[in-house]
């Protein structure tokens, strides 16, 4: 478990990052999200000190990171960054290896971890291990960037914007990738994106960032059924992600019990107002009113989720 506990970074009368806090559950995807300068990256490049905070503190399993000398605090945090950053002029196999034999592994145990992980991202060691990055294609270099973050079996990862150099199709496939080697490895992974359909398609809980403050830390259909405030409400309110929401509910990610009392909604309500009547009540249809009050319709997930509007 991390917790984020009042964590700032002041750059001369500038603050970047204000009195973050957070709680970021074991074994969980979160996923910190926000525009261009809204100090999300550095405030996950604090988690592992290549940026120290001003104030604050972080906790991993309840022990101070301050407490222990950064390059070792390294060391056991997987990093993972856009564009891969591997290291042009070593092989593959060098670059997934470098984090193990900065701490000693012993030359089977290296190349016993390199094959494994070449082998759960799809690459076989036997062709792949001896090329150079040049010679992968992108999505191939995302996956050994990966690869070399999980190499020495790092109970947390970061990852900052890994994917936004890649086309929309390879990045469908490492996002799905993620997803399970996340499970696979029952690693805690703390993900940067600007990308808000990304952030509710990886993350269990999500962070809002807007100038330097976390507005928001929930989960995906609290912001969207219960935003913050107004820029919490901007940055996830579109029709389409209440119904790729709604998918996500349906498949288990959000319990939706039945409900025998169903909601009523509004003929006029919009999606928003819909959906969070749905999964405030807990419940998979909602009759829908005219303005006399009278039935008119009924709003179902499948509708939804089939058509975008009101059966």
């Amino acid at each position: 478990m991390i917790t984020v506990d009042k964590l700032s970074k002041r750059y001369g009368t500038t603050t970047v990052v204000d009195q973050a806090s957070m709680v970021i559950e074991r074994n969980s995807i979160t996923v910190i999200v926000g525009t261009s300068g809204s100090g999300k990256s550095t405030l996950l490049r604090m988690i592992n000190r290549l940026v120290e905070p001003s104030s604050g503190r972080v906790l991993i399993d309840g022990n101070d990171t301050a407490r222990e000398p950064a390059h070792l605090l390294r060391r056991r945090i997987g990093y993972a960054i856009q564009g891969h950053g591997l290291f042009p002029h070593r092989t593959v196999a060098e670059n997934i290896a470098t984090v193990p034999r900065l701490l000693g592994w012993d030359q089977a145990r290296v190349r016993a971890r390199v094959d494994e992980l070449l082998g759960v991202f799809q690459l076989d060691p036997a062709e792949f291990a001896g090329k150079f990055p040049h010679q992968l294609s992108g999505g191939q270099q995302q996956r050994v960037g990966v690869a070399r973050a999980l190499a020495a079996e790092p109970a947390v990862l970061l990852m900052d914007e890994p994917f936004g150099a890649l086309d929309p199709i390879i990045r469908a496939k490492a996002q799905d990738d993620l997803l399970d080697i996340q499970r696979r490895f029952a690693t805690t992974i703390v993900l940067v994106t600007h990308d808000m359909d990304e952030a509710f398609r990886l993350g269990s809980r999500v962070a809002v960032m807007s100038q330097g403050r976390v507005l928001q830390y929930d989960r995906p259909a609290a912001l969207l059924t219960r935003p913050a405030d107004p820029f919490v409400s901007r940055m996830t309110g579109s029709a389409d992600r209440a119904m790729k929401l709604l998918s996500l509910t349906t498949a288990g990610e959000v319990a939706v019990p039945g409900s025998s009392n169903g909601p009523t909604v509004a003929a006029s309500a919009s999606l928003r107002d819909a959906l969070s009547e749905l999964v405030w009540r807990g419940a998979e249809s909602a009759a829908v009113v005219d303005a006399n009050g009278m039935p008119c319709g009924c709003l179902t997930v499948a509708a939804i989720l089939a058509h975008g509007r009101p059966g």
